[in-house]
């Protein structure tokens, strides 16, 4: 094992080499020895990847499907079963309650499961997540009042996007930089399936069984895909130690997985992330708002607490969770900023747009949900083919600056034209396609930006989980924004628009679907509610718009690096 000198010197974003080997399976075999100098989670997966077989590998590809697969139906199912949990219970009001939960938790806690991939090993961190989930999902169909449920659910959150997240650490692993994005499209690309299925399969449940049984079945599911995976890559683990090619280890003190662990930072990063996103999602319930001191504390302890990690890791980590070159890097910081804009931008009008689309025009619960997932979709599907763009040119800038961003600006611009109940429902459609273009490939090339960047397979759970980290932060920010802009417009649109009979009732208008939706289509009142609902939708999307200038910014920071002949991985991969 390395010095505590020798790992501070190998915890950096090196240079990049320009010579490496293809990433073909057959030429990539050559390598025989994994690096001592890096953590032990990182050896183990290297040497999972020179033990094992051509046809190890393509098993490899066909559970990391399938796990992806069930992790999308078990997503979609259980988040449309909320409401009606929380309902029985009798504390519908509740329901948000989660959302919040969802938001902070899936903001940090990647950060630690990314040392856990790291220090542990790949498969124990990703076992651990699925018992997490499985454990969540056994709670909730057993539970018996609401705290129990949200209970259950900070289990099942940090389970299930663990299980996810520890997905793409596995591709990074397998795969080499050149084909990365290709392979986790299409490794991701159940979404395309999974996104029709949730709802009707939710829908079943509550008229039969009821939703006890539905996550009694998701807990069978869950484990039933995630122990052949995890058992793959630990019979080929403990292949590779027979074999000698792991290094024989002493066993280590407590004091050395502390190090390993960067304690200090890893609590100060974050504790702080999860102060500062706690304000978005609690200012609401406050009487002033941002100007509660509850709120202004949260924000002021956060914000020294992610000072205090960024001194720590510069001065006095001895073992750094972040590299500090790799926070100084441009390519590796454009890439946060452009997943903060994607998820800013998106959560500017998501949250609203499916009460838009049966409001203004007229749509059906079911049809607005289909154009909602083509959102979805289309960016997966667009995902697919930038990921063979970059497999066959090696550039990934280019596809970003001049085709994903000015699609994602051309999409949110032509839905501040097509907000009106007078305009045909295909151009939502068709500006939906232009956006779910665009970010599909943002989301591709935003992780392989910043895998470009930090180079070193050392780094790769924490390069996925910053990124990670950076949406989240993207997607409390936005929902921030357009509540309040839906707050402030909707009222002041309705008590202009509402035939006066009407006024009366505007808070109720305001506040309820169910309210909105019970005035016939054509009558005075419901052109009224669709009036200030386009009013509203037009600042929406300006938000949504010019949010685009920073990711702009972005990916001009990024340098163009070709990565064809980039070599990070050993062993055999794609």
């Amino acid at each position: 094992m390395a010095s505590d000198s020798d790992t501070k010197i190998l915890h950096q974003v090196h240079d990049i080499p320009q010579d490496g080997l293809s990433g073909d399976p057959e030429s990539s075999t050559s390598d025989s020895a994994v690096d001592i100098n890096v953590q032990h989670g990182v050896q183990n997966i290297e040497a999972v990847t020179i033990s094992w077989s051509k046809t190890a590998l393509m098993i490899a590809f066909v559970l990391i499907w399938l796990v992806y697969f069930i992790q999308g139906l078990v997503s979609g199912i259980s988040s449309a079963l909320i409401p009606y949990v929380t309902s029985d219970f009798a504390a519908h009001s509740l329901t948000p309650t989660t959302g919040v939960m969802s938001s902070v938790i899936g903001g940090v806690t990647n950060l630690s499961i990314a040392k856990t991939l790291d220090v542990f090993g790949r498969p124990q961190g990703f076992l651990f997540c699925s018992v997490l989930a499985t454990l969540g999902l056994i709670m909730s169909a057993a539970c018996n009042n609401v705290e129990a449920y949200a209970a259950s659910q900070v289990f099942y959150t940090v389970g299930i996007n663990g299980v996810g997240y520890s997905l793409s650490v596995f591709v990074a692993d397998i795969t080499s930089l050149r084909h990365r994005g290709l392979i986790q499209s299409i490794c991701a690309s159940p979404t395309i399936i999974t996104a029709w299925l949730g709802g009707p399969i939710s829908t079943a449940f509550l008229h039969g069984a009821g939703w006890r049984w539905a996550f009694g079945m998701e807990s069978i599911l869950v484990p039933g895909v995630t122990l052949p995976l995890f058992g793959l890559f630990m019979y080929h683990y403990l292949k590779a130690k027979k074999q000698g090619i792991i290094p024989k280890r002493e066993s280590k003190s407590l004091g050395y997985y502390v190090r390993e662990f960067d304690v200090v930072g890893l609590l100060s990063l974050s504790a702080g992330v999860a102060l500062f996103l706690l304000p978005f999602n609690l200012y609401a319930q406050q009487a002033k708002k941002f100007g509660s001191p509850m709120i202004l504390c949260f924000f002021v302890f956060g914000i020294l607490l992610l000072i205090l990690f960024a001194v720590w890791e510069r001065f006095f980590a001895k073992v750094s969770f972040i590299p500090w070159r790799f926070l100084q890097d441009r390519t590796a910081t454009g890439a946060c900023l452009l997943s903060f804009t994607l998820f800013f931008s998106y959560m500017c009008w998501g949250m609203y747009f499916s009460s838009i689309l049966q409001v203004v025009n007229n749509l059906s619960i079911t049809h607005a949900s289909y154009i909602v997932s083509t959102y979805m979709v289309g960016g997966f599907l667009f995902a697919i083919f930038v990921g063979m763009i970059m497999s066959y040119t090696g550039n990934y800038k280019a596809v970003t600056l001049f085709v994903a961003i000015p699609m994602s600006i051309l999409g949110s611009g032509l839905m501040i034209h097509f907000r009106q109940p007078d305009q045909g429902i295909g151009y939502t459609v068709m500006s939906q396609i232009f956006l779910a273009f665009g970010s599909g490939a943002i989301m591709i090339t935003a992780e392989i930006a910043i895998l470009a960047a930090v180079n070193d397979q050392q780094y790769f759970a924490v390069a996925i989980a910053l990124v990670s980290m950076c949406a989240n932060i993207g997607q409390a920010v936005g929902l921030t924004v357009s509540a309040a802009i839906w707050q402030d417009v909707i009222p002041k649109k309705l008590a202009e628009y509402l035939p006066a009979e009407d006024l009366p009732n505007l808070p109720m208008i305001a506040m309820d679907l169910v309210t909105q939706l019970s005035y016939p289509v054509g009558s005075p009142t419901r052109l009224a509610i669709q009036h200030a609902y386009g009013d509203a939708h037009k600042y929406l999307f300006i938000a949504a718009t010019t949010a685009w200038a920073l990711g702009i910014l972005g990916v001009v920071m990024w340098k163009n690096i070709n990565v064809i002949n980039i070599k990070q991985t050993k062993g055999r991969v794609v």
